[in-house]
């Protein structure tokens, strides 16, 4: 007889422990998942097996028996190694971590199943020619495919380089060596123009694809096919990174820098950390691309932990876009109120004239950021959220884009009684309005969450676009995202200084970035392409780095002040974040949380303890929120590590139905 130790499936830190069992199957392996009996009315649960051993540490009285293995799923060794690693790294349980490596769902017993590619061009396409840079690229990391050695490369390549090429390239060496790959994009809706690529090249059935808008059985169809060996490709947005490949050759993070890739739901993991670790534990290699990689990817290409690759320029050699910054403070001193500069509007026209296409970027969504009277003052507030509701005209509401409550607009002033309540700001839905008013001949539409809720309204969106149907493309961060048109003459970032303005060290980061790969989506054909950059801050080094495409003056600058406050990629930022229904209790817990952090690593490391203090977002959904931010350099990682754990079995014992406690390693947002 043998004994295994399980991770029961049950969502409670009050059993996230490793629990033992005897067990007479033959052949059982960790990863497998088991039915046992369990607690005291032994009701049986699914569990998946930890470990094997011969003996127990200590005897065990009553010892229960595993009653049955799952014929059809099971994870890997190699699953269950990453899983207890992601638990040690970001505070999690063993089974949310575990989960995300399961289908979602059972299989369905009577469904007709649709070709997931059936409106996917299914035409094999002849591999292009390769240039100078991208073949250098590839002898850099095919070796290592071969000789199964576990590397980083970051693949430094300008917008239009060529970059996807080289990841189709390592997708089938890795093939040729009966490899599976991992191809991953930061959004949902580049997966169908990657895709369509990676089809007119392998073929659709040598590939399966994992995302959240996939529903639970068309997840469950596509998780069977890559467990079962049907499938060497998988291609996704972050949650493929859990595909159950027995083999992998390559990971592929294509726009590596995209916060999107950072999980912000339990467990809060990082896709990159994950692909790292999978890609070691599989002798595979990882594969970073981005023409702005994120401030810790470059600096650790720096230090020699990944190798870089550069490629400088575009495929078809076509040059980098004209960078023009408008100043809209001079555009209010000339009387101009629009959101439209004189020069972008003239440039709108022109490309209309020319049959060219038009991107505008602006990163907030709705019509309007808030509803205000003009006499007293007054805000629309969410009332759970105590933040303004944004405004939409489409439905005549005010929405909190955090808790999603909704409210009519009111007619008059609920405080003062006034009529002059009005909308201020601006958002992707005022541009549209806006726009069709100025550009009446052009045909527009808008790309952004509100547009979007729809399955399939992404990419039919898209499909308009491309084939030119539509002339202007309003939108979000989604527009900003890999899209490659080649028609696009002219990008219009229509408020450059959105993202400069929210409480985040990262902000001057993420400013460069958007705007930098906005840019991006203009002139990617035969044609040179434009953009116009809208600030009221051009002298701000993020914005005149961008417009320069300067990465090294941004990297250097930026990285100096990071360096100066101790902070990421020179330490883990941990952020605790503390909520109660009442106001005073989230408080006083906040500053028992830091005291007993600081009573378990030393009074001294004070230092690197940031508050307790009200959190930017201070309430959402009816809980008042204090966040305490903890510096953790390199060498206190597991005294840090230690303590937490502590602090956090603390909270749960005591206060576990009165305190909302979260641990969250290196966030995108401190919101």
């Amino acid at each position: 007889m043998k004994y295994v130790n399980v991770i029961i499936d049950n969502s409670s830190d009050h059993t996230d422990f490793l629990y033992t069992y005897g067990t007479e199957i033959p052949g059982l392996m960790p990863g497998d998942k088991v039915i046992v009996p369990f607690a005291r009315g032994n009701k049986l649960r699914d569990a998946y097996v930890h470990s094997i051993i011969d003996t127990p540490e200590k005897k065990i009285k009553r010892l229960k028996y595993v009653v049955e293995k799952d014929p059809e799923i099971s994870l890997s060794p190699y699953t269950i190694d990453v899983c207890c690693w992601m638990r040690e790294r970001y505070f999690c349980r063993y089974i949310d971590a575990i989960k995300c490596f399961t289908p979602s769902g059972t299989a369905p017993k009577r469904r007709k199943t649709k070709p997931l590619f059936q409106d996917i061009s299914q035409e094999k396409k002849v591999p292009p020619v390769l240039t100078g840079e991208q073949t250098m690229a590839l002898e850099r990391i095919l070796p290592s495919i071969e000789r199964n050695s576990h590397r980083v490369f970051l693949i430094h390549g300008v917008t239009s380089s060529g970059k996807t090429e080289v990841y189709m390239r390592v997708v089938e060496e890795c093939i040729s060596r009966n490899k599976a790959a991992i191809m991953l994009v930061p959004e949902i809706s580049l997966t169908t123009q990657t895709i369509r690529r990676f089809i007119g090249r392998f073929g659709a059935d040598s590939i399966a694809v994992l995302h959240s808008k996939l529903s639970a059985g068309e997840r469950y169809d596509q998780w069977m096919r890559i467990k079962k060996g049907q499938v060497k490709i998988v291609i996704g947005a972050r949650s493929a990174i859990f595909a159950p490949f027995e083999k992998i050759g390559a990971i592929i993070l294509d726009e590596e820098h995209e916060t999107t890739y950072k999980s912000d739901m339990t467990p809060k993991y990082d896709t990159m950390e994950v692909a790292i670790q999978l890609g070691r534990l599989h002798n595979g290699v990882v594969v970073l691309g981005s023409a702005t990689p994120s401030l810790s990817t470059t600096y650790r290409a720096e230090i020699g932990e990944y190798e870089r690759i550069r490629l400088t320029k575009r495929y078809n050699e076509a040059p980098l876009p004209r960078v023009e910054i408008v100043d809209m403070r001079e555009e209010l001193k000339q009387g101009n109120k629009s959101i439209f500069s004189l020069e972008l509007f003239r440039k709108i026209n022109q490309c209309l004239e020319q049959n060219q296409q038009i991107i505008l970027f602006l990163n907030r969504r709705g019509y309007s950021s808030f509803l205000s009277c003009r006499s007293c003052g007054y805000v629309m507030r969410c009332k759970d959220c105590n933040i303004s509701l944004t405004y939409h005209k489409a439905e005549n509401k005010g929405i909190c884009h955090y808790c999603g409550h909704r409210e009519d607009v009111p007619t008059i002033c609920p405080d003062c009684g006034s009529k002059y309540i009005k909308h201020f700001g601006t958002g992707t839905e005022k541009v549209e309005e806006m726009a069709a008013e100025a550009f009446p001949q052009a045909v527009i539409d808008r790309l952004d969450m509100d547009t979007t809720k729809r399955k399939g309204s992404i990419d039919r969106i898209l499909s308009r676009f491309a084939k030119g149907k539509t002339d202007i493309l309003i939108g979000t961060q989604l527009v900003a995202k890999g899209l490659d048109f080649a028609n696009v003459g002219l990008v219009g970032i229509v408020s450059a200084d959105i993202s400069l303005n929210i409480p985040d060290y990262r902000s001057p980061e993420r400013t460069f970035q958007l705007i930098t790969q906005a840019s991006g989506r203009a002139g990617r054909g035969d044609l040179q392409g434009n953009v116009i950059i809208q600030t009221y801050g051009p002298e701000h080094y993020a914005i005149q780095a961008a417009a320069n495409q300067d990465y090294p003056f941004f990297y250097e600058t930026e990285i100096h002040m990071r360096k100066q406050i101790g902070y990421p990629p020179y330490s883990d930022l941990i952020q605790l974040v503390l909520s109660a229904t009442n106001e005073e209790e989230a408080r006083s817990g906040a500053e028992k949380v830091k005291d007993a952090f600081l009573r378990r690593v030393g009074r001294n490391h004070g230092v690197n303890v940031l508050g307790p203090r009200p959190a930017p977002m201070s309430k959402i959904n009816n809980l008042y929120r204090f966040q305490i931010l903890v510096k953790c350099l390199p060498e206190h990682w597991e005294t840090y590590q230690q303590a937490l754990f502590a602090v956090k079995k603390k909270v749960l014992a005591e206060k576990e139905k009165e305190w909302f406690f979260s641990i969250d390693v290196n966030p995108y947002g401190f919101l």
